[in-house]
């Protein structure tokens, strides 16, 4: 373990200094009120005599793990035990901290890398059931499983992108554990470490397009599943944004580059959402129900069939858009007229443009300006009754949700 490390030749008295001042100090503090500050110092000095011990001895590797693993169970001990909080944290930091150093000697040899960050998950997983702040200890339990997939994964061989599946298990038991939980503070900590799991799990997959959207896939599975606990509603957001990227990522991967393939998938939910919203409040205005989920759709395809040389798109496009100008007609929705009714516009004139260009080009020159003066003088003429009809469509829409 620390074959070939250059130590002090005074180095083996280490242990037995840090010992024997622990000692006295518990012993001449013992009736005095420094006695908690003492007992906390002395629970440091023996760890620091436990930490140095096998490197002063030249212990085999092997023993050398193991006794590192007993100074962090010893350490959670303490943290059940004892009586005041101090010392309490403090044991909790240190077992913490045993374990970090005790993970990353471990990483030499593959069993032991394995065998080490089972232990550890497994003692800490009995500590967050014994020992308080339960929290911390869940925590660092699901850290640990999440560090143990990705070494099991890597043991067996597999590419990241597999391994990422096998990681998705922690974020799902998490998501089970936090559903059985009464604690909210441990409740958001299991959820959190969840979280950063299946983080963990989409990084390890980003190099594999088709198995990043099925992780991602997973990870709105397990989203959807906590948002059925009356308390986790907003979860259901994350879980269609999840589902959302997911699809994308599959279309990307399949090449697919219509528009309408990777903004319906957002469009069919927002306006599901939408309508759940006004059912809940008709007061609300549709422009927040229903206008972004609309123009998420619409405004992509316009831009496209602006472009685009065939005549399918705009057609579908314009049926489209005037189907969503129908519709907000009939229910007295300003978005949905607004927005249909703009993009219908838009689309006809895009339509028409060729034509109005050749007409333009074949008609005498004096022709256009005439015509927009007759259309002047009809407006000069009745300018007042425009303004009433201006006021008037103003009045409808304004009466609108």
């Amino acid at each position: 373990m620390t074959a070939g490390t250059p130590w002090p030749p005074d180095a083996a008295t280490a242990p037995l200094v840090l010992a024997v001042v622990a000692g006295v100090s518990v012993w001449a503090l013992r009736t005095t009120q420094w006695r908690p500050q003492a007992m906390t110092g002395a629970l440091v000095l023996g760890w620091a005599t436990a930490l140095v011990l096998p490197a002063t001895l030249e212990l085999p590797y092997v023993v050398g793990l193991f006794a590192l693993g007993l100074t962090a169970a010893t350490a959670v001990a303490v943290a059940a035990y004892a009586r005041r909080a101090p010392t309490a944290y403090t044991a909790t930091a240190l077992a913490l901290i045993t374990s970090v150093s005790l993970s990353f000697l471990s990483l030499t040899s593959r069993p032991a890398t394995l065998g080490v960050l089972a232990a550890l998950t497994a003692l800490f997983a009995v500590a967050a059931v014994k020992v308080r702040p339960a929290s911390v200890w869940a925590s660092t339990s699901l850290a640990g499983a999440t560090a143990l997939a990705c070494a099991a994964g890597a043991a067996a061989g597999w590419a990241p992108a597999h391994t990422a599946l096998l990681v998705l298990v922690v974020p799902c038991g998490a998501a089970l554990l936090a559903a059985r939980l009464d604690e909210p503070g441990t409740t958001t900590a299991v959820e959190v470490t969840g979280s950063v799991a299946g983080l963990v799990a989409v990084g390890l997959a980003v190099t594999d397009p088709p198995l990043l959207a099925l992780v991602l896939a997973l990870c709105g599975v397990i989203a959807a599943g906590t948002a059925v606990r009356a308390d986790r509603r907003s979860v259901g957001y994350a879980a269609t944004a999840l589902f959302v990227l997911a699809t994308w990522v599959r279309l990307g991967s399949w090449g697919v580059g219509a528009p309408e393939a990777y903004t319906l998938p957002v469009t069919v939910p927002a306006l599901l959402v939408g309508v759940v919203r006004r059912r809940r409040d008709p007061l609300a205005s549709s422009w927040t129900a229903y206008g972004p989920g609309l123009a998420a759709t619409l405004v992509p395809s316009l831009l496209t069939a602006w472009g685009d040389a065939h005549w399918l798109r705009p057609l579908l496009l314009g049926a489209a858009a005037l189907l969503v100008t129908l519709l907000g007609a009939r229910h007295r929705l300003r978005a949905p007229l607004l927005l249909g009714g703009a993009v219908l516009a838009l689309d006809a004139l895009h339509e028409l443009a060729p034509y109005l260009v050749q007409l333009a080009g074949v008609l005498p020159r004096w022709l256009p300006p005439a015509l927009a003066g007759l259309v002047l003088l009809a407006v000069g003429a009745t300018y007042e009754q425009r303004i009433r009809d201006a006021r008037r469509v103003r009045e409808v829409l304004g009466r609108m949700y």
